[in-house]
């Protein structure tokens, strides 16, 4: 008899629901205590041998999209296959220990956690216990997003935790905060985005990164409505042709010009909402006088959008606002910058000015890429955060955590480093020297990739949580074979703030433990205080407890009211119903209005002068594929998605090929002062034609992120992403050459 368990994709913050089915009985989540589907037995690979392109074997659970207002049944061609990596040969089932001759070998359980306790205790006994480093991801649950939070700042005893999404959210998330005194990605139902009219899109591609999102754009672009901001001709940029709305294509790096550009043209053509701005908000008048120098014609000049386009936006923006529904969303390609912070804050501007933020039916939101990036950030992976989006540096927040957890204030450290000064310090005198990394393969997805691959080979140990021999866990001095999606209990939080349950449906590899089990057990080994559970429920509990009276404030959140299929967005506090809709009747600051703060363009560094008379020099951005995730590590080990897009390919202008004689599919070297990535050329007249576009899904001689730049926004410290200088040329003496210099190079 064929059962059924309902959970959600293991990918994106869309967080599509799925039903996962088998011919043998699986764990119905109404049913507690049954046995899972015990999982097919998979070897042990030794890394050197592991292929990232190896096939899986027929996947053992069938995947179904199920009814949800996010995906609506729908699934995108990842969550459709994301049961294939289940059964794939390639998992890693026992920790494996590097040899002296670089091979990783089995090792049992109890001599890893030996291995490990010996070397956290000899780290903090030379160097101190910030020489010890966590690494934490997006696409922990929440509770092992908790508790290793707690387990770093109480077991290990560092300030020195940060995570991806530092990479992902962190310059939305600081202009949030700025804004609106808390950060929620989304703070409406995404249904509500149905019933607009018109939806200004800056920096994202949904119809790529998360595909059933589109459906919510239908009535926009049905109104004419849909305007997609975007160096490229995306494919959802394409969704703004024969008649859906409009596309604007500025140069690299000037989205806060063209935003102060569409706020100048508000603000002087009497479009504003006046009565919001005077009962809702404060700054009005800096804010006014900052945008007096970017009018149309000017801002044309410098982002290279035509002046009508920007006052036809502006227009069409304040007449959805007064008749049928207005959205301002942003994405990463605006916010992946050393200003991201000010565009993310320029873009809320705009939408204040307008007084979409806490109306019924408009808004402003900014799209979560991670499956847990929302949750992920709220419980204490990030350097600066305690759970409940509390600050570490705020008394009343330490003495709360203290009480929680059961020990001194003095024992909770502060503030460590952002991800990128983290990753810097590694092996460095007086930086990390012992690493644990989590739902990271930061060898591919870290700006300036080079650089922090010859940090994680001068770390005395390196401990890497995966399920496969990811390009950091190749790294690593011991792997440790964890959980996958399917196999675990817990919950996540999607991109609109709603608070999804995991569902257990499968019978994970015998040598497989899960984080919770691994940080109870090293917390035992180093005597750490308080308490440590292996058990979901248990520490989910305690996360109530730690978010109540917070930001982030799950206490009236539980088990049973997620299995019952309940609706519940935070803020939850106990006895509240929950807060589908922030903002309706005031925002988080002590007086309730929503400030807003006059930002502009900063110089950027210059870059290295091109050294090869042969290359042209060219802007750099870097993106996502439909059929790849994040860094690929998961993407690339499926058969039908490898065989889609199994390279990397640079995207560039039929125009500026032939200035280069460059052709369609030939090789192309693509370098600057940090590295050179080698690959395939694609022809498109979709980019504009001084921009190169790369994909960051590929490693080593492909990996887009040998190339970008580890500068960082001075309030959020997310890299520059998505805006650095190149040289372009042909792969001299084709693709062989160029794989030569770059291997000695590296």
């Amino acid at each position: 008899m064929t059962k059924s368990a309902d959970t959600h994709c293991p990918y994106c913050a869309l967080q599509c629901a799925m039903t996962l089915k088998s011919p043998a009985a699986l764990t119905p989540a109404v049913q507690p205590g049954s046995d899972p589907v015990p999982a097919p037995p998979a070897p042990n690979v030794p890394a050197a041998a592991v292929d990232a392109g190896g096939a899986a074997a027929a996947p053992v659970l069938e995947v179904s999209g199920r009814d949800f207002p996010t995906n609506r049944g729908g699934l995108c061609r990842k969550g459709w296959t994301s049961a294939s990596l289940l059964s794939h040969p390639g998992r890693v089932t026992e920790p494996m220990l590097k040899g002296s001759d670089g091979v990783h070998r089995p090792v049992s359980w109890d001599d890893a956690l030996k291995l490990i306790t010996a070397a956290v205790k000899d780290t903090r006994a030379r160097y101190g216990a910030d020489a010890v480093g966590v690494f934490g991801g997006g696409g922990l649950t929440n509770e092992k997003a908790y508790q290793l939070g707690k387990f770093a700042r109480l077991a290990l005893g560092t300030s020195r935790i940060d995570y991806n999404g530092r990479f992902c959210m962190s310059s939305a998330a600081a202009a949030g905060m700025r804004a609106f005194g808390v950060d929620r990605g989304l703070p409406f139902p995404l249904e509500d985005l149905d019933g607009a009219s018109t939806i200004l899109m800056l920096g994202s591609n949904v119809a790529e990164t998360m595909p059933p999102f589109v459906q919510h754009l239908q009535g926009a672009r049905d109104a004419g409505g849909l305007i997609v901001v975007d160096p490229r001709r995306s494919a959802t940029a394409a969704f703004t042709s024969d008649g859906g709305g409009l596309h604007l294509q500025p140069l690299p790096g000037t989205d806060l010009t063209l935003l102060l550009g569409l706020s100048h043209v508000v603000i002087h053509e009497g479009l504003a909402d006046t009565e919001f701005i005077q009962a809702r908000t404060s700054g009005f008048e800096a804010l006014a006088r900052s945008v007096n120098a970017f009018w149309p014609e000017r801002v044309q000049s410098l982002t290279g959008v035509p002046a009508d386009l920007i006052r036809e936006t502006a227009r069409r923006l304040a007449h959805g606002a007064a008749k049928g529904g207005s959205y301002i969303l942003t994405g990463r390609g605006v916010e992946q910058h050393v200003d991201g912070t000010d565009t993310a804050t320029a873009a809320i501007n705009l939408s204040l000015l307008l007084g979409l933020p806490g109306s019924a039916r408009s808004g402003y939101g900014t799209l979560t890429g991670q499956g847990n990036g929302q949750g992920g950030r709220e419980h204490g992976q990030k350097a600066d955060q305690l759970p409940g989006y509390r600050k570490i540096t705020d008394p009343a927040a330490r003495a709360h955590m203290a009480k929680v957890w059961g020990v001194p204030e003095s024992l909770i450290p502060g503030p460590g480093l952002p991800a990128v000064q983290l990753l810097k310090s590694l092996g460095q005198p007086d930086g990390v020297r012992c690493l644990f990394v989590h739902a990271s393969n930061i060898a591919v997805a870290s700006p300036d990739a080079n650089a922090v691959i010859d940090g994680l080979r001068s770390l005395d140990f390196l401990v890497v949580c995966d399920f496969f021999v990811s390009e950091t866990a190749a790294e690593a001095d011991l792997i440790l074979p964890v959980l996958q999606w399917a196999e675990e209990e817990g919950t996540l939080t999607n991109l609109e703030g709603r608070v999804l349950r995991r569902r257990r449906a499968l019978q994970p590899p015998a040598g497989a433990r899960s984080e919770l089990w691994i940080m109870a057990r090293l917390a035992e080994a180093l005597e750490a205080p308080s308490t440590y559970s292996e058990d979901p429920e248990t520490v989910f509990e305690e996360l109530r407890l730690a978010s109540a009276g917070g930001l982030a404030d799950y206490s009236g959140i539980s088990y049973a009211m997620l299995d019952r299929g309940e609706a519940a967005y935070w803020p939850y506090p106990v006895g509240s119903s929950g807060t589908p809709r922030l903002f309706l009747d005031g925002f988080a600051h002590a007086d309730g209005k929503a400030v807003m703060t006059p930002v502009a363009p900063r110089r950027r560094r210059a870059p290295a002068e091109n050294p090869d008379p042969g290359a042209k020099t060219m802007t750099l951005i870097t993106g996502r594929l439909l059929e790849h995730y994040q860094s690929g590590a998961q993407t690339r080990r499926v058969s039908e998605l490898l065989a889609s897009q199994p390279e990397a390919k640079m995207q560039i202008h039929p125009a500026a090929a032939a200035s280069m004689g460059i052709t369609d599919g030939s090789f192309v070297s693509v370098a600057n002062e940090r590295g050179e990535v080698v690959c395939r050329a694609e022809l498109s007249t979709a980019i504009r034609p001084e921009t190169v576009f790369l994909p960051f899904h590929f490693p080593e001689l492909e990996s887009a992120n040998r190339l970008t730049e580890a500068a960082t926004d001075p309030i959020s410290g997310m890299p520059e992403f998505k805006f650095n200088k190149v040289w372009v040329r042909v792969a001299a003496n084709g693709l062989q050459h160029s794989v030569l210099q770059t291997s000695e190079a590296s």
